[in-house]
């Protein structure tokens, strides 16, 4: 017979088990990072100190890739229920009175990329509130607000930000191009543009007239994923912003030929009357884009 033990087993931090999830979902250390608000060397020390009180590992890591271990697969099944059960208990208590439905709009390029990210976060803190999201172009989203269509949204904007506008982010323009591609190197160069009033269209086609290049709109998108299939079938290049460069698409710049780009904005505003629910999901991203400033990822 086994003797009982002498000892209490050790308490699972359920900060470390919200970082473990993180990097099981995005398969990057980085990224969690930014998903849980840490630095990356604090996600590691986390991942060490859960790993030496389980006595096992709970992931493989190699150089371009990080997955679950055996282990670490049966730890998820734990760690899932043991954090929706303290979301469920916590929000009993102080998130009880905030709720209701908050009208947001966002950009395809953040829609797609950064906005799913930042709702499923923004529902495991506030599970009473729902948000409602529009996809539109800028200037659209900035009009459905005036027409109070929209209780916030996010838009992007080169030159001349609103005065009720707060910026949050500000990065640089690029061409982007397949990796090992040659559409830069045609004549005349073929582009891939959003329709009319796209702050990055306008950017573009300045640049290239003030250099004088040639070009044709070879591919014409109002979302993201189109220009992404242009750009990796070599097809044409695009102006996107610096931080969507990675995988197989590369900066193109003055080396190939490709005029420089402007730096853009990407703005929210918030409605002046706003409800508690609408100014929480403002916070919340706020909190995300200040988080990306201090770790590059979303």
């Amino acid at each position: 017979m086994n003797a009982p033990l002498n000892h209490p087993l050790p308490l699972l931090d359920l900060d470390v088990l919200r970082t473990f999830v993180a990097i099981a979902e995005t398969g990057s250390f980085t990224m969690a990072a930014s998903a849980v608000f840490r630095t990356p060397s604090a996600v590691s020390m986390q991942i060490k100190k859960l790993e030496e009180t389980l006595g096992a590992s709970v992931f493989s890591r190699d150089a371009r890739s990080v997955s679950l271990t055996q282990d670490g697969e049966m730890l998820m099944g734990y760690a899932r229920r043991m954090l929706a059960l303290n979301r469920e208990a916590v929000s009993k208590f102080i998130v009880p009175d905030i709720a209701g439905v908050v009208r947001l709009g966002s950009p395809d390029d953040y829609g797609e990329r950064v906005l799913p990210n930042v709702l499923k976060r923004f529902a495991q803190t506030h599970p009473s509130i729902a948000v409602d999201v529009t996809i539109d172009m800028s200037v659209n989203l900035r009009r459905r607000l005036a027409e109070r269509q929209l209780d916030l949204t996010l838009f992007t904007v080169c030159r001349n930000v609103p005065a009720d506008a707060e910026i949050l982010l500000t990065e640089p323009v690029v061409w982007a191009g397949a990796k090992g591609g040659c559409a830069y190197l045609r004549e005349p160069l073929p582009v891939s543009l959003w329709e009319e009033g796209c702050v990055w269209r306008a950017d573009a086609l300045e640049a290239l007239g003030r250099e004088g290049r040639d070009y044709r709109v070879a591919y014409m998108s109002a979302h993201t994923a189109g220009q992404r299939a242009a750009i990796l079938a070599d097809l044409a290049v695009a102006p996107l912003p610096k931080s969507f460069i990675g995988d197989d698409i590369v900066a193109l710049g003055p080396q190939e030929g490709l005029p420089t780009l402007s730096n853009y904005n990407l703005a929210m505003i918030v409605a002046p009357d706003a409800s508690a629910p609408v100014l929480a999901a403002a916070d919340h991203i706020r909190a995300t884009f200040e988080a990306f400033r201090e770790t590059g990822g979303f």
